[in-house]
């Protein structure tokens, strides 16, 4: 899908919050959607160099996890005897920050890392956690995405193989299970979803869900169509969340504030199926692309999810290439 379009993106309210709170560019003028993310060669950039300099916040949880925010995606930390073991690494930019925060939670070794899908701000830091001792464990796509070239074209990006260290090493087909530092940990597939490579991770007793990208609390999400995603997989992703949690469960989003409850996903929920609705029956009066998004079908939600480089216009692009 282009992102070109007729609405315009002020660079002063371009908010890279996904790569820590209150990040964002700070330069003047206005932009395209295309220019905005072809400068700098793009969003991509934008967010590594915001991830750079951006201080990681810790939320400590329960069981002896803690999510660290402010580097690209949300990362879990579980310590203990068996080493650290982080779902998702963020961005290698990040890696002075990451490795502070790592540090003042214990001085135990980093053993594992999983990622819970392919994309950089999620595995980006995979080759220095490796080199720092992480076994890397995924879903067999992602391997296969980091092994190769990939284009996502909604991002105008060609992403490079990762070294053969900072792809995973163990990978599964559906379903796996870790058992360490006394939790156990279950990694279960979604059918396509943000992408065709994404994972939930389970901590069984400590009653925690990490959803990866398939839950964005309180922004539009991004869905990659380059590598098998869907807003229908979206919507299917965010029901098996609700159906594997409780009232008591603690959520951590791939992205946006990082400790979330049921009842913030299921407003998730309800909005992508409410946009989903209201997208598909202006395609079908034969509405055009453009003129889908000037009718503007999330203008309920925008004033509190708008507010991200997934913004409006971009994200009804995304839900009309879906439906």
């Amino acid at each position: 899908m282009s992102i070109s379009g007729e609405r315009s993106v002020s660079r002063r309210n371009f908010c890279l919050c996904c790569v820590g709170a209150g990040a964002y560019t700070a330069t003047a003028g206005w932009l395209t959607p295309r220019e905005a993310f072809a400068e700098a060669r793009g969003l991509v950039s934008l967010f590594k160099d915001s991830a750079a300099v951006t201080q990681i916040t810790t939320h400590k949880l329960r069981d002896n996890i803690s999510v660290l925010e402010g580097s690209g995606g949300n990362i879990a930390v579980l310590t203990g005897t068996d080493g650290k073991v982080l779902i998702d690494g963020g961005i290698g930019a990040s890696r002075p920050q990451i490795t502070k925060a790592l540090a003042d939670l214990g001085a135990d070794p980093i053993t594992h890392l999983v990622n819970t899908h392919w994309h950089f701000d999620h595995t980006s830091s995979n080759e220095w956690l490796h080199a720092a001792g992480a076994k890397i464990i995924a879903q067999e796509n992602t391997r296969k995405y980091l092994s190769e070239v990939q284009r996502v074209e909604d991002w105008d990006y060609n992403f490079l193989p990762l070294s053969p260290g900072g792809v995973p090493s163990e990978v599964f087909a559906a379903e796996h299970s870790l058992k360490l530092n006394g939790a156990t940990i279950g990694l279960k597939r979604y059918t396509p979803a943000h992408t065709d490579s994404d994972i939930s991770v389970i901590f069984g007793e400590a009653d925690i869900l990490h959803t990866g990208d398939t839950y964005w609390n309180g922004i539009y999400p991004f869905i990659d169509y380059s590598t098998g995603g869907s807003i229908d997989g979206m919507i299917a992703a965010s029901d098996a969340n609700l159906a594997a949690t409780t009232n008591t469960t603690i959520i951590i989003p791939g992205h946006g504030h990082p400790v979330s409850n049921k009842a913030e996903l299921k407003e998730f929920r309800d909005m992508l199926v409410a946009i989903r609705e209201s997208v598909a029956k202006l395609k079908q009066q034969g509405r055009s692309r453009d003129e889908i998004v000037a009718a503007k079908p999330t203008a309920a939600f925008d004033a509190k999810r708008g507010n991200f480089p997934i913004d409006p216009g971009f994200f009804t692009r995304l839900v009309y290439e879906g439906v």
